[in-house]
């Protein structure tokens, strides 16, 4: 009895205290209210919600209700006559099963409840009814009918809210007439690998051409099956991250999602397609360490599966939950560290920035020009620029690529990890046939009663993923990191210059790191590190000093340091007349170091040998042997492999790797020679001619395949 005395006490207590607090507000509304409540006995048909507004709170007029959100709160406030109805945690309501919500009736001078509770529940309702008609004296059956109209007012807005979630975000923009011919303009340009790059050029990116090149190539293989994924690798300060910038302003931005840093389990709880064909770009590799696994898995199978413990919503119990995210996605990392995840690595193409003085001297020199009103003007054209290869790329759609020349193709098989770099050069080419799909015949076949169409790879495009893969691939396969292998490039040309001066053989010369530092301008903790790798590699070789106190060093590579630049053995130029004719126009998008008039030899470890660019039978291109990629024969007694004979008539002689004396390379080259004498190469058919860009690589039989072309490939 005394706590029924109490809280009836306590409820007669409140109305006072809440007219006190509400004082101010009761004020300003007073003379609405006051006709409100004279002219409303029942409760009127609530009309249609507005929409939302920076103003939380709507006064009403008599005989109507009224709706206000504010967004940044989540609350929504309603109005029924004089009371006024206040909302929140509506969008915590994940399914349409519960609408589970923070209620706050309250009536100007006459009090307020307010009670967290499930509207779907007729026993929460009743008991919210009950009290708040006891708290505002009021009939229970005016607040039943003013709480079921809220809870159709939520009902409508949370279906709503989630019309318009389930669409799909980044909507793909409706192009104008004008947006699409400018785009088209583009993809069908002869000139289109040279046009991107020359695009690059006027959006403030200096040199980096393979880099640039290949960045787009990689992001547009998003489109594929099995796109690329690459790695941009270099040291602080580099230009990295502006490399990567500059990749994806080019694409539409409802096709990337860019992360500063991810958790390990973050993207196993993606919304199932939220990254599908799309780009994932992280800008710190280091900020993706814990979730290195997911992107491994993504990477490689093309989705993410994960078991995962919950509450049914239903029972309350805890039940096994699975969560899904399917791809493909195309990866895009950058780090400034020299020891990266082995197994993530292997899975992308690494690119290196050039940190050389020419390419500073030439970010300084844009930098300045920045600056003056024609810099003023070309960042104002830059968006024109960017918009173009948006809408472009918007025009791609995904595509079956065949590769009629696949047979004739060779790779490097000397180590298990070109397994999939085997796989990245084939995909390097698939994209760049799918980049030029608006210049090319879209043939058509059936299958099973399904007509499919696919576009045909030309030697052009093999010829072009060549030249990108003997500098990307080249590196990749490589033992050093770039940078490593760069510095073994300037000592090596340091003690060659050191020896012509003072008249010494290699092996006599010693150097110490000051001059190294001296000589290259690297700081000196950088220069440690490089240094250190290439003694563990046996490359230099570590002396005491004349003090006792210092160390000086002393070059084991017997390299020479043309030779220590990236290069992929094993290529094929398919048609060597087509695909060096083809090439010349792209040629300046690969490496310098391998212009197409040089290369009709191969300058290896073992001297100079013919190549297919040309009427040899060997790999196509000319370059360095691998560091440390395979052992190689006994000095002295390396028994060559002689050349089989393929259809193609194009083989890959095998490379051996590490070290070799001049007097070994002179006699591995002449017996290689003796070995390959006997091919003749009058036994080769003359090979075809390339067709010009955009035409048809070869016509398949007419009873299977249509070669008609079809209409210009629309926007997907």
């Amino acid at each position: 009895i005394a706590s029924v005395a109490t809280s009836v006490s306590d409820a007669e207590c409140i109305p006072s205290l809440v007219a006190e607090s509400e004082a101010p507000r009761a004020e300003r509304e007073a003379v609405a209210d006051k006709r409100a409540s004279r002219e409303s006995s029942t409760v009127p048909s609530p009309i249609p919600a507005a929409s939302p507004s920076t103003q939380p709170r709507t006064s009403a007029t008599a005989g109507s209700s009224a709706v206000a959100s504010d967004a940044a709160s989540d609350e929504l406030i309603l109005r029924y006559g004089d009371r006024r109805w206040r909302v929140r945690g509506l969008g915590k309501n994940a399914g349409p099963e519960t609408l589970k919500v923070n209620l706050l009736v309250s009536r100007e001078g006459a009090g307020f409840h307010v009670d967290t509770l499930e509207l779907y529940s007729a026993r929460q309702r009743a008991h919210f009814v009950a009290q708040a008609a006891l708290e505002l004296g009021v009939e229970e059956q005016v607040i039943k009918r003013e709480l079921g109209a809220v809870l159709l007012e939520l009902e409508n807005l949370l279906e709503k809210r989630r019309a318009e979630s389930a669409a799909p975000e980044g909507a793909r923009p409706k192009l104008s007439d004008e947006e699409r011919e400018a785009a088209l303009e583009l993809l069908r340009d002869p000139r289109l690998l040279e046009r991107i790059l020359e695009d690059f050029e006027r959006c403030g990116v200096v040199g980096e051409r393979t880099n640039k090149l290949m960045g787009y190539l990689a992001a547009t293989s998003r489109k594929l099956e099995a796109p690329l994924a690459v790695v941009i690798q270099s040291s602080s300060a580099a230009g990295k991250s502006s490399l990567m910038d500059a990749v994806l302003a080019l694409m539409p931005e409802e096709e990337r999602v860019q992360y500063s840093a991810m958790t390990g389990q973050s993207l196993f709880y993606l919304g199932e397609t939220d990254i599908q064909h799309k780009i994932l770009a992280i800008v710190e590799e280091e900020g993706a360490e814990r979730a290195s696994y997911a992107l491994k898995l993504l990477q490689s199978e093309g989705e993410l599966t994960i078991a995962s413990t919950g509450k049914d919503p239903a029972t309350g119990r805890l039940v096994t939950q699975e969560y899904r995210v399917t791809g493909p996605v195309m990866i895009f990392l950058t780090t400034t560290a020299i020891e990266v995840d082995e197994e993530l690595l292997n899975r992308c193409l690494v690119l290196t920035v050039d940190e050389g003085r020419e390419q500073t001297r030439a970010i300084h020199e844009r930098q300045r020009a920045a600056e003056t009103l024609e810099g003023m003007l070309a960042k104002a054209e830059r968006a024109h620029v960017v918009k173009v290869h948006r809408d472009a790329q918007r025009l791609l759609r995904p595509m079956l690529v065949v590769n009629p020349f696949a047979r004739e193709l060779t790779f490097l098989d000397h180590a298990t990890r070109t397994r999939r770099d085997h796989m990245k050069y084939l995909t390097l080419i698939r994209t760049i046939a799918l980049l030029h799909q608006h210049q090319r015949a879209v043939r058509t076949v059936d299958h099973r009663g399904r007509r499919l169409e696919y576009l045909e790879v030309t030697r052009e495009d093999i010829a072009v993923a060549n030249r990108l893969c003997h500098e990307v691939l080249g590196r990749s396969l490589d033992e050093l990191p770039p940078q490593t292998r760069r510095l073994l490039g300037l000592v090596t040309e340091l003690v060659a210059e050191a020896c012509r001066t003072a008249g010494l053989e290699r092996r006599d010369f010693r150097f110490s790191r000051r001059e190294v530092r001296e000589r290259t301008g690297w700081g000196n903790t950088q220069l440690k590190l490089h240094l250190g790798r290439l003694v563990e590699l046996e490359l230099l070789v570590v002396h005491r000093g004349k003090q006792g106190q210092s160390y000086v060093y002393e070059l084991a590579y017997d390299g020479e340091a043309s030779h220590a630049g990236p290069h992929l053995a094993g290529l094929t130029a398919v048609g060597a007349g087509g695909a060096e004719a083809s090439g010349a126009s792209v040629a300046d998008t690969a490496s310098e170091a391998h212009p197409a008039g040089a290369a009709s030899t191969t300058s290896t470890s073992r001297g100079s040998e013919g190549t297919s660019r040309g009427a040899g039978a060997e790999f196509a291109g000319g370059g360095r042997g691998l560091v440390g990629g395979r052992s190689g024969a006994s000095r002295g007694d390396e028994t060559p492999q002689i050349p089989q004979q393929s259809r193609s008539n194009v083989t890959a002689l095998p490379v051996s790797g590490g070290k070799a004396r001049p007097g070994t390379r002179r006699a591995a080259a002449s017996s290689v020679a003796a070995a390959a004498a006997p091919a003749s190469p009058a036994a080769s058919p003359p090979p075809a001619s390339a067709p010009p860009l955009g035409t048809a690589a070869r016509e398949s039989s007419p009873s299977v395949v249509s070669t008609a072309p079809v209409a210009p490939p629309e926007a997907g």
